[in-house]
C-alpha cells in the first residue's frame, strides 16, 4: 500500500477508471455480438441499425479514451467490412 496521500487517491481514482472502462468495453462487446448474430442469421437491416449502435458506442468509448484512435477506427472498419462481406455472400 501507498504511503504518500496523492498516491492513495490515484490508486483509488485508477480503480474506479478501470471499472468504468471494462462496464464500457463489456457493452461494446455485447453489442458486436448482438450484430455478429444478426449477420450470420442474415438480419441484414437489424445487423445496419445494430452497427449504427456499436459505432456510437466505440465512438463515445474513444472520446472517453477508453480506446486509442486507430484502436476504434480498426474495430470500425473491421464490422463494416464483415457486413459487407456477409451481404456480398448473400447475392
Amino acid at each position: 500500500m501507498a504511503n504518500i496521500k496523492s498516491q492513495k487517491k490515484r490508486i483509488v481514482t485508477s480503480e474506479n477508471a478501470r471499472l468504468a472502462n471494462k462496464s464500457k468495453k463489456s457493452r461494446i462487446a455485447t453489442e458486436i455480438r448482438k450484430f455478429r448474430e444478426q449477420v450470420k442469421a442474415n438480419e441484414f437491416a437489424q445487423a445496419e441499425e445494430s452497427l449504427k449502435t456499436v459505432f456510437s458506442l466505440i465512438d463515445r468509448a474513444r472520446l472517453d479514451n477508453v480506446y486509442h484512435v486507430n484502436t476504434a477506427s480498426r474495430k470500425k472498419a473491421n464490422l463494416a467490412r464483415e457486413l459487407h462481406n456477409a451481404k456480398t455472400a448473400q447475392n
